[in-house]
């Protein structure tokens, strides 16, 4: 049975209160985003809804608004507000789409594709986020489904997917999800090298992949068969 005393990360965040000042903080993250050009109301909406903080540990709490990724443990980071945002955008969730989530990490990414009425299936590679995960996201109210296992195979079982994300750096796109797309359906991944990887939107038209390229950004390795060993 799962025993809180034995994550110390989750009886710091159990503490944290959504209070005036962090909602306070999280509306001047959106005008933020906005500024930057993130346009689309309904998930500004989203962001605005998911309190941040509680995903922060109390020595970086008070750094939970800034537009900026920051460590979780297990050498994984909450990706940057901006980072989130965009690939949310890409992604283009309308409510009821089935959406394939690459690498679950603090759960943030989730929450958000939850709050745009996504039916979110998540997969996490490092057993001890998604243990964590697992058990810390269902006490904010969002209830995906989760599994452990090797995302760069996607998740077979469960295809096909109107959307996937994947919020992990590949090395090359793994055919595995282009393959779970349902037709019409859409995979954002960011590729490239360990340092820096390049965000793609693949769209699938019956046995076409549609290929868009946008800007650079850094995110943590995909590990897996099809990810980085």
């Amino acid at each position: 049975m799962f025993n809180l005393k034995n994550w110390p990360f989750l009886r710091q965040i159990y503490m944290v209160e959504d209070n005036y000042k962090q909602r306070g903080l999280r509306n001047k993250l959106v005008k933020k985003l906005r500024l930057k050009g993130i346009g689309d109301e309904r998930l500004l909406a989203a962001i605005g809804k998911v309190p941040r903080h509680a995903f922060f540990d109390d020595a970086l709490l008070i750094h939970a608004y800034e537009d900026k990724a920051f460590p979780i443990g297990e050498g994984q980071t909450i990706s940057q507000p901006y980072t989130v945002a965009f690939q949310t955008e890409k992604l283009n969730v309308n409510p009821g789409d089935k959406v394939l989530e690459i690498g679950t990490g603090s759960g943030y990414q989730a929450c958000i594709l939850l709050e745009l009425e996504a039916k979110l299936y998540t997969i996490e590679y490092n057993r001890t986020l998604f243990e964590r995960t697992k058990a810390f996201l269902p006490q904010l109210g969002y209830k995906p489904y989760f599994v452990h296992g090797d995302g760069s195979q996607g998740m077979p079982s469960k295809a096909p997917f109107d959307k996937i994300i994947v919020t992990a750096g590949a090395p090359v796109v793994p055919t595995a999800l282009t393959e779970q797309l349902a037709d019409g359906g859409i995979l954002i991944i960011p590729v490239g090298d360990m340092e820096r990887q390049k965000m793609l939107k693949i769209t699938k038209r019956g046995d076409k992949l549609l290929e868009e390229a946008f800007d650079y950004f850094a995110f943590v390795p995909l590990r897996g068969q099809q990810g980085w060993k």
